[in-house]
């Protein structure tokens, strides 16, 4: 019986088309979107220097020691008015989204003499290449490109990280620099620089600083790691010392 033959002799209404959702889940969809990149210019807007939110030091805090700086690396005049300290492990993936930040702060504080930045090697267990990339940078800086090799174990972290001969990796970044790769391997091999690299874990062992990036700017540990609470907090004490 044909469709309106059998409407006719039965007087049933025709059958409704069903309603397609694709409008609404499309809706939705754009309004997950939205919540995200909300969510994530709230998480990552800086703060203002005067914020009650920022971190401050521990009540009774003491001044970091110094004297402790001379077992990391450091970048900036030493009668700068703010010093940044680092503890990172350059195969650590957090350590690695923090590099950015280091680099900014190179750029608009260390660079116009405003902040002295102190990098503390902290090499976890748990991370076979940590040490053999903590010792790559200071056989680059042998030549004088520790900050050149720093960086670029953080932008090819991914690379290295679960490296058998992590050696060969490092001695081609080491070509890439124009440094001397011969010399650089021999650096390597010989672990020249293990003792630096664990003299620096010891400081962190003895601030009891065990996880990574810890980052102090002065005696302030920031609590979220980052460009937005790191810039803020160092305008903060600049501001402070310069009222």
């Amino acid at each position: 019986m044909g469709e309106a033959k059998r409407r006719k002799e039965t007087g049933a209404p025709p059958p409704q088309k069903r309603k397609s959702n694709k409008p609404l889940l499309a809706g939705v969809g754009v309004l997950i979107v939205a919540a995200v990149a909300f969510g994530v210019v709230f998480l990552t807007a800086a703060p203002q220097p005067d914020s009650d939110a920022l971190p401050v030091a521990a009540a009774n805090a003491e001044p970091f020691p110094k004297q402790l700086d001379q077992y990391g690396v450091s970048v900036g005049p030493e009668d700068a008015a703010v010093v940044v300290r680092e503890f990172a492990d350059y195969q650590c993936p957090a350590c690695g989204r923090f590099s950015d930040a280091t680099k900014q702060l190179k750029e608009q504080y260390v660079d116009t003499g405003k902040v002295r930045f102190v990098y503390f090697d902290l090499p976890l267990q748990q991370h076979q290449n940590a040490m053999p990339a903590a010792q790559a940078a200071r056989c680059a800086g042998d030549q004088g490109a520790y900050w050149p090799m720093h960086d670029r174990l953080f932008e090819t972290q991914s690379e290295w990280s679960g490296s058998s001969d992590p050696v060969a990796t490092f001695t081609r970044y080491a070509g890439d620099l124009g440094l001397e790769q011969r010399r650089f391997r021999t650096c390597m091999t010989t672990e020249l620089h293990r003792g630096a690299v664990e003299q620096s874990r010891r400081v962190a062992m003895q601030l009891r600083v065990t996880s990574t990036p810890t980052v102090l700017v002065d005696n302030i540990r920031l609590t979220r790691p980052g460009w937005g609470q790191l810039s803020a907090v160092v305008e903060r004490e600049l501001n402070a010392q310069n009222p």
